[in-house]
């Protein structure tokens, strides 16, 4: 784990009562500041979530996906979308044609050969079957699985998504009228 990992993990540890109270605000683009997701395994964050429970954010990608290329490209490596994500979420990356064997909730996930080229049982199991890629899973501090978001996202439609999920909007308003009334709110460039 990194410094940057470190510091951002204990920033929110001491903070944890007060992120509940106030929306998280994220730092506006600083040109040249190359901020990127702090991705982390499977099995990591499960290991972190028993330590300080965290929602996860899973992205469910393959290697052959182009949509899903183009969200790492347009979406993941802006640094507004970094901040997020690395301040709010244990986030893995996961492949959904990865074949080695995962654990969740007891049972032990597999790669299945299908056709061409297969998935992953657990990837089936979070997506609910729908293997539509790139995919992102939004889990609670259990464990359990809140939302699959699926398709490209622009920075601007991700950032509305995390903030819905990341802020617990989900729990009392529902997306439809999130999403007219959604602000981001960002700090300007300090000085």
């Amino acid at each position: 784990m990194n410094q940057i990992t470190t510091i951002l993990i204990l920033v929110a540890a001491c903070s944890a009562p007060t992120l509940a109270q106030q929306p998280l605000t994220v730092e506006a683009a600083v040109p040249g500041r190359e901020v990127t997701i702090d991705w982390v395994s499977w099995e990591d964050a499960l290991v972190l979530s028993e330590t300080e429970p965290q929602k996860l954010l899973l992205y469910i990608h393959t290697s052959w996906c182009s949509w899903c290329k183009r969200m790492d490209a347009n979406t993941f490596n802006q640094p507004e979308v970094a901040d997020y994500v690395n301040a709010s979420f244990y986030p893995v990356k996961f492949d959904a044609e990865q074949q080695q064997q995962l654990e969740y909730k007891g049972k032990v996930y597999e790669f299945v050969k299908n056709s061409k080229h297969g998935y992953h049982e657990l990837a089936a199991e979070l997506l609910k079957g729908r293997m539509s890629y790139p995919s992102v899973v939004f889990m609670d501090e259990e464990m359990e699985v809140i939302q699959s978001i699926i398709g490209f996202k622009t920075r601007d439609e991700f950032m509305k998504i995390l903030a819905y999920f990341g802020e617990n909007h989900y729990m009392k308003t529902p997306w439809s009228t999130f999403k007219k009334e959604y602000q981001p709110q960002l700090i300007k460039d300090r000085e």
